[in-house]
């Protein structure tokens, strides 16, 4: 499937250079490749956004329930079509596990709540949660093979881990110690400077600094963020009904992703380091 997928990539890319201009061909494979890595993520998002506009209290499952079942059967097609590969799977299910054990502690400390009841709810988290963790794992597995990207200059693998594990206990520790999340921010710009994410879209091969590519990432999951408090399921604290997320949880997605960023490495370091690849490669 995953072979087939990258057949199909190829023939809209032939089709789309010979019909349009090559930067239009180009935007319009990055936005389609784009919404191809994070469809997961779009499906939960989707489900939110559905489950809110059609679901009953009186329904025999509740919402939270039936989102969980929903995350768990798409998470089942997504292996047995191969659209994920065991490898990616097991980066989603380091996420999952790391993702629930934050919501535990800041549902506890009163920093957001889930308002809805539900079966499925252990420590007043509803299980369907650690997916939407998930969803930023599988995007960021899929969108690496999608646009076959490569990390260069990559800074000392050792370093990276102690940046994550440090901004990862900074989400626990500054509820009772000081916060240094703009000491993290820094160190984020400081070790990943010179790195660039190469990546291709049809032959050539572009890139963009990582912090950008945090940054932009972030954009974006700050944007799921106010569509799940718009749907009500679930609300920050002192969040009222209308309001947007604050921006300083755009500053928090941005550190968070550089967990989920070595999260994936761990796991697979192919990407990481070597040359820059070549600026343009034969047509496949």
């Amino acid at each position: 499937m995953i072979r087939d997928t990258r057949s199909l990539e190829h023939r809209l890319g032939d089709a789309a250079r010979a019909r349009l201009p090559l930067p239009v061909a180009e935007f319009t494979l990055f936005v389609l490749k784009q919404g191809w890595a994070c469809l997961f993520g779009g499906l939960m998002l989707a489900a939110i956004i559905a489950s809110r506009l059609i679901w009953q209290p009186d329904w025999p499952i509740h919402r939270y329930d039936a989102l969980f079942l929903f995350a768990l059967a798409t998470q089942a097609v997504f292996l047995w079509l191969k659209l994920e590969t065991w490898e990616e799977a097991r980066v989603i299910l380091l996420f999952h596990l790391t993702g629930t054990a934050m919501e535990w502690f800041k549902v506890g400390a009163g920093s957001w709540a889930y308002p809805e009841p539900a079966l499925l709810k252990v420590m007043e988290v509803p299980l369907f949660s650690g997916f939407m963790y998930a969803a930023v794992g599988s995007y960021m597995a899929r969108v690496i093979r999608i646009f076959d990207m490569r990390f260069t200059p990559y800074p000392p693998f050792a370093l990276t881990i102690l940046l994550a594990v440090a901004i990862y206990v900074n989400f626990f520790a500054h509820h009772f110690l000081p916060d240094i999340r703009i000491a993290l921010f820094a160190a984020t710009v400081v070790l990943y400077a010179r790195t660039r994410v190469w990546f291709r879209i049809t032959d050539r091969a572009h890139w963009m600094p990582l912090p950008l590519a945090a940054f932009l990432s972030a954009l974006a999951l700050w944007v799921a963020e106010n569509i799940g408090t718009a749907t009500g399921t679930w609300l920050y604290s002192g969040q009222t009904p209308g309001q947007f997320v604050s921006l300083g949880k755009l500053g928090a997605w941005y550190l968070l992703l550089y967990v989920s960023f070595v999260t994936v490495t761990v796991v697979s370091r192919s990407a990481l380091g070597g040359p820059a690849p070549a600026r343009q490669i034969n047509p496949a």
